[in-house]
């Protein structure tokens, strides 16, 4: 059995990529943050659909717990699915905070790039050696880091690390590609998770506006996103690397 890692799969994007990769027959080792309920109920609906998941904690905004997260991983993918590599890897935990630049604190801005893109950067380096050659790697990052229009103000922040996160996936493409490992980010558009401190559920009269502004007509809902990171990082995408996949439903369209 092939094995993921999915990180940030408590809620949100990571909880379904989690879902549908499990759903394909692949082994889940999932991690959460400050939500363990969540990650349990993520092992709950793949053991309950017949998949095997185990779920482990992890702040990707602290590197220094990434040897040990690692060593773990080691122990789980022994003990559970007799194996010591792993196939797929999701750098998917995150959250978003919002701030124009003139409010921009120092403190601000260096949480969202520890968790953002440093956080990514290491955990990747050091899972490596456990990914198999052949593998995948997909790192979700955001339209706000690509669209040329409609820039939302205080969002400088948040996007910058995204866009240092797009061009990591290329560079991380190019030097894994000696290994055959495969790297990909997808780039949601306005989505209904729990971000921003579960912003749609606070502020639900954003919806309507969001929705007007693309094709579809909706927002974007976890699974519209997870079902592409699945296929991303299965043998259907076997041809696919250094690319950035918006997956908005037309926004800005």
């Amino acid at each position: 059995m092939k094995v993921a890692i999915v990180t940030g799969a408590s809620s949100g994007i990571g909880q379904s990529a989690a879902i549908e990769i499990a759903r394909r027959g692949v082994g889940v080792i999932l991690t959460y943050g400050n939500n363990p309920q969540g990650g349990k109920d993520t092992v709950a609906v793949i053991e309950k659909e017949g998949g095997t998941a185990v779920a482990l904690p992890l702040d990707v905004g602290e590197t220094g717990t990434f040897e040990g997260f690692r060593d773990t991983v080691a122990g789980v993918l022994r003990d559970t699915w007799q194996r010591d590599s792993f196939d797929y890897l999701v750098n998917n935990a995150g959250f978003a905070q919002t701030s124009l630049i003139e409010d921009t604190t120092e403190e601000m801005f260096d949480r969202l790039m520890r968790v953002l893109l440093k956080g990514p950067y290491f955990l990747t380096q050091k899972l490596l050696p456990l990914i198999t050659d052949g593998g995948a790697i997909v790192n979700t990052s955001s339209n706000s880091a690509s669209t040329a229009t409609g820039l939302e103000p205080g969002y400088s922040v948040y996007a910058g690390m995204k866009g240092g996160l797009d061009v990591l996936t290329r560079y991380m493409a190019k030097e894994f590609s000696g290994r055959g490992i495969r790297v990909n980010a997808v780039s949601p558009g306005a989505t209904r998770t729990r971000l921003g401190d579960d912003a749609f559920t606070r502020f639900p009269e954003v919806v309507p506006a969001l929705a007007a502004k693309t094709a579809f007509g909706r927002v974007g809902e976890p699974d519209d996103i997870g079902k592409m990171i699945a296929t991303l990082v299965s043998d259907e995408s076997r041809w696919v690397t250094a690319q950035n996949i918006e997956v908005s439903g037309g926004y800005n369209l």
